[in-house]
């Protein structure tokens, strides 16, 4: 028995599992392209602030997207899971994509790397022209890196061009940029204000119905050069009607961490596959759920993946921003690393009833390989910082 604190004030009492949830072997996945957004390991001995560049654990952080490889996922690298904007700068997203990508080339994983333009980042805007030529500077600097390690790329929605903007045009104009120059087909990302509130407007429209057409103008202009798109606007319908548009050939990566179940399970016109940042916690339980769709086993698959939905937006509830402190206890708690501590000090952006309600949805899906061990982590963590 555990006693777990409450949101509004007392304690409850849990009984944690014994056993973790029992899963079959590994293998390939077939039906569907599926990428994990993965978190990066802070050095917990370093000296810095939360103004310091981050201190990266590079042994526990490799060793992390090794454990997703192992369960057939894809890794999406220096995304925002991984901090990127929040703790993580350039330099060392830079250097982070070198090392996975090094890695993903030793053991045969599939890696895709952010490509953006925080190179931008400080107190002063790009505005005008000269911020649009900064932006594609930027975003210039970080495609070629990225080519350069032989990663797909995923251009991502940028604070800085949203500043400097004048309207749907500007969009069109550098996105298309970008495209032409890009080797290999790239993977766009939308990502939503709720993740990030610089980004709001993006496209040259706060009007999501505005917004999508300019999106979907720069994909029909150069759908060779699209892989496909990531939509991250929890907004489920939305994200079926933009799909459905979508040329020949251009996949739809549902970054939904509300809503994956059945959008990844799809309909009689199509479905999406998944880039996800819940799909960092829940690695081995979603391979075992896309296998079995890998049979054409839809309600098997939603059998083992539906129950996993409570904990995501447990995780990703407003300020959706923050959920990458529940997703790095939840790898402390399951052994992946040996502390709970992140770059920038993001493990105080959650409060200790939120992170204690996190722990027991995990462990009623049995996702902790050991559950003693994550219980006495807790229990640890409880101790300190609320004198349970």
């Amino acid at each position: 028995m555990i006693r777990l604190p409450e949101t509004g004030g007392g304690v409850r009492e849990y009984t944690p599992r014994l056993e973790p949830l029992a899963l079959s072997a590994s293998g390939a996945l077939t039906s569907r392209t599926v990428f994990s957004a993965a978190h990066v390991v802070a050095d917990p001995y370093a000296d810095t602030t939360p103004d310091s560049p981050a201190a990266v654990d590079w042994d526990a952080t490799l060793a992390f997207r090794r454990h997703l490889w192992s369960h057939g996922l894809g890794v999406a690298e220096a995304m925002d899971t991984a901090q990127r904007g929040m703790g993580l700068d350039w330099t060392g997203a830079a250097e982070l994509i070198r090392r996975s990508a090094a890695e993903a080339k030793a053991v045969g994983g599939r890696i895709a790397c952010g490509v953006g333009t925080d190179q931008l980042a400080g107190p002063e805007p790009h505005t005008g022209p000269a911020g649009l030529a900064a932006v594609r500077k930027a975003y210039e600097e970080q495609l070629a890196l990225v080519e350069e390690t032989g990663s797909q790329a995923v251009l991502m929605a940028s604070r800085a061009l949203a500043a400097a903007a004048a309207g749907p045009e500007d969009y069109l104009e550098l996105y298309g940029h970008l495209l032409r120059q890009a080797s290999e087909p790239v993977v766009l990302h939308w990502l939503g204000p709720m993740f990030d509130p610089a980004l709001d407007g993006y496209w040259g429209s706060a009007d999501l119905d505005t917004a999508t057409e300019t999106f979907l103008e720069v994909i029909a202009a150069h759908p060779d050069k699209v892989d496909g798109i990531k939509v991250s606007l929890l907004d489920a319908r939305r994200e079926v009607e933009l799909r459905r548009r979508l040329p020949e050939g251009v996949r739809c990566y549902t970054g939904d961490d509300f809503h994956y179940p059945e959008l990844i399970a799809g309909d009689e016109q199509g479905f999406s596959h998944a880039l996800l940042g819940i799909f960092d916690p829940l690695a081995p339980l979603a391979a075992e759920a896309v296998r079995t769709l890998d049979t054409g086993d839809v309600n098997g698959f939603r059998a083992t993946l539906d129950p996993t939905v409570a904990l995501s937006r447990h995780l990703f509830r407003a300020p959706t921003r923050f959920y990458k402190t529940g997703v790095v206890l939840l790898a402390w708690l399951a052994g992946h690393q040996d502390h709970f501590t992140m770059v920038g000090g993001l493990q105080s952006a959650r409060s200790l009833p939120h992170l204690a309600t996190a722990y027991e949805l995990a462990d009623r899906l049995g996702l902790f390989p050991d559950p003693a061990l994550a219980e006495s982590r807790m229990r640890s963590l409880l101790t300190v910082q609320g004198g349970l």
